[in-house]
């Protein structure tokens, strides 16, 4: 798998382990808490270095903001923006941080320290800079465990695609611009456009 087991290097309280770490579950959460994107791709360490744009921030704000409002007026359950640790699968450490997601009423006892288990929508704002990995290898591992839907924000075009998911992948994608409001089978009353957001 390549890079150094946690066991093999010595224990620094408050400090992350160095990207490329070999890590279990169990030893990433003992990790230091860190504002930096870190997840865990079956058991290697992956971390984000340089820190987010602002306009990146300000539009995954945005959004945050009108999502949980509609969501928590309607009391259709929680919403929350990375750092958040999602557990996909404990026992093969799989570990994402989507930048925003959103868990249903439902399903919400996934939720506790951390998400255990797979939201029900995740949202990745686009920037021309990507983050950790291949975008196509992170929507393989939302859809296989389980995750409904996954958004893409889309900065220089200003559009919204939204992905329906399967087990192997994108079962349909829809890209939604101006005035177009979304389609969503997870949150279908929210109808969002594109337009609406004005921190693109």
């Amino acid at each position: 798998m390549g890079g150094k087991a946690m066991s093999e290097r010595p224990t620094v309280w408050g400090e992350l382990p160095p990207d490329g770490t070999v890590l279990s579950t169990a030893e990433y959460l003992q990790t230091a808490e860190s504002l930096r994107i870190n997840e865990l791709i079956y058991g290697k360490l992956m971390v984000v270095e340089e820190s987010p744009t602002f306009r990146h921030q300000d539009l995954l704000l945005e959004l945050a903001v009108l999502m949980r409002v509609f969501v928590g007026q309607h009391k259709l359950g929680v919403v929350c923006i990375a750092p958040q640790d999602v557990i996909l699968d404990p026992a093969r450490a799989l570990i994402l941080q989507p930048d925003l997601l959103f868990v249903s009423m439902a399903r919400r006892a996934i939720i506790s320290d951390h998400i255990w288990g797979a939201p029900d929508l995740v949202v990745e704002v686009m920037s021309p800079k990507p983050r950790i990995g291949k975008l196509e290898d992170r929507i393989r591992y939302f859809a296989q465990y389980g995750v409904k839907e996954c958004w893409l924000l889309h900065q220089l075009s200003r559009e919204i695609e939204v992905l329906r998911l399967n087990t192997y992948g994108a079962d349909t994608r829809q890209t939604f611009r101006g005035v177009q409001k979304i389609e969503s089978d997870v949150l279908p009353e929210f109808g969002l456009a594109p337009e609406v957001l004005g921190h693109w």
